[in-house]
């Protein structure tokens, strides 16, 4: 049998990455589409050297457009894909629009189709993503989830219980496994700060599109770098915008390229705190035991505040919570020792149990 896996942007990597290595492991024969949904090397490429992943089998090269015209040529471009090597599972990741995109031709093509990182509900449907997991979840025929309240989620929407499966985190397997060649003095060499700093990823249309929520976000930024300098790895996603706002115009505003997988986790390894509106951060600094301030009304991922050490703010609660935060972790004798507790399962091993429950999900298909 072949397994398709469908990756596109820069999340996608290090969820996919534990599962390829454990199917191999199997001896499973499997299949890599790049959809380039992330085409600079710094948002893809860089992944595959660092995470030992496989060359994909394809690259589609689609590129970035509005969400109509990316999807619309993400589809074209799987549906030749599926059809010419007639997988007998398709693999999706997350919830970018190659995800959506998969998902949607796999049950038009009537090809089963498994998700990673199922029933994650932010219920906030101005967020493309959301839309793109409840798409993606009503059409999988297997569902890993990472957290318990996803199973909850499901369950809501009607999902039948036996395709639902608790299984940790790929990503986390990913950190984990990366976590010896983090190097945090390199990394802090490599942008020119001391000790105390501060890691900030923006990017959400939430944040960046309205030119006044980018300037009131802008304007706390820089309020933040009263505290300690901040380095800002800047997304191309919002970036003319920002950047023509003044984002990098404070003295302690580090805006630098994104960065690798390695370098980045460096950082954040080291770092007093992060701001961020990215999921998987949440995830990463709960796990790194970083305090975590999600700039969101939101979050799909509510256990990395009931077990982590995530917490929402707004513009206006930032300046405070982060003082606060930066206040405890300098007085922390160890800014790297783990952290008291982690959700349940996040122990570097979820890919392991998605490749097993895949193999005897087929085995059981086919045999019947």
């Amino acid at each position: 049998m072949t397994l398709l896996h469908i990756t596109g942007a820069r999340p996608n990597f290090p969820k996919a990455a534990p599962v390829i290595a454990a199917l191999a492991e199997l001896g499973v024969r499997q299949r890599l589409v790049h959809t380039g949904q992330h085409y600079d090397d710094r948002m893809s490429e860089v992944f595959f050297r660092e995470l030992s992943l496989p060359q994909p089998d394809v690259n589609l090269g689609v590129g970035s457009g509005s969400h109509a015209q990316q999807t619309a040529a993400l589809m074209i471009g799987l549906e030749e894909e599926i059809l010419s090597t007639e997988p007998q599972l398709v693999i999706v990741y997350g919830d970018v629009n190659s995800t959506l995109a998969a998902a949607i031709v796999a049950a038009k093509l009537g090809v089963p189709l498994a998700h990673v990182e199922a029933g994650l509900r932010s219920f906030d449907m101005s967020m493309p993503e959301e839309i793109n997991r409840l798409v993606t979840d009503a059409l999988a025929d297997l569902l890993f989830v990472t957290s318990p309240d996803a199973i909850a989620h499901l369950a809501r929407e009607g999902v039948p219980e036996g395709k639902i499966h608790l299984v940790g985190n790929p990503m986390i397997d990913t950190l984990l496994a990366q976590l010896h060649r983090l190097n945090v003095d390199q990394a802090r060499q490599n942008i020119g700060v001391g000790v105390d700093y501060i890691v900030a990823t923006l990017h959400r249309p939430g944040n960046v599109d309205d030119p006044q929520v980018a300037a009131d976000l802008v304007a706390v930024v820089h309020e933040a770098a009263g505290i300690a300098d901040i380095v800002l790895p800047l997304h191309p996603r919002g970036r003319a915008v920002l950047e023509a706002l003044g984002i990098g115009d404070h003295p302690r505003v580090h805006v630098v390229e994104p960065l690798g997988y390695i370098d980045f986790m460096s950082l954040v390894r080291g770092s007093l705190a992060v701001i961020t509106d990215s999921g998987g951060v949440q995830e990463e600094t709960t796990v790194l035991g970083v305090p975590c301030l999600t700039l969101r009304p939101n979050t799909e991922r509510p256990v990395t505040i009931s077990h982590g050490t995530n917490q929402l703010v707004t513009t206006h609660s930032l300046p405070a919570a982060l003082a606060e935060q930066v206040a405890l972790r300098r007085e922390q004798p160890d800014r790297l020792a783990p952290p008291t507790r982690i959700p349940p399962l996040w122990d570097g091993h979820a890919g392991e149990r998605i490749a097993h429950l895949i193999v005897d999900w087929l085995d059981d298909r086919y045999a019947r």
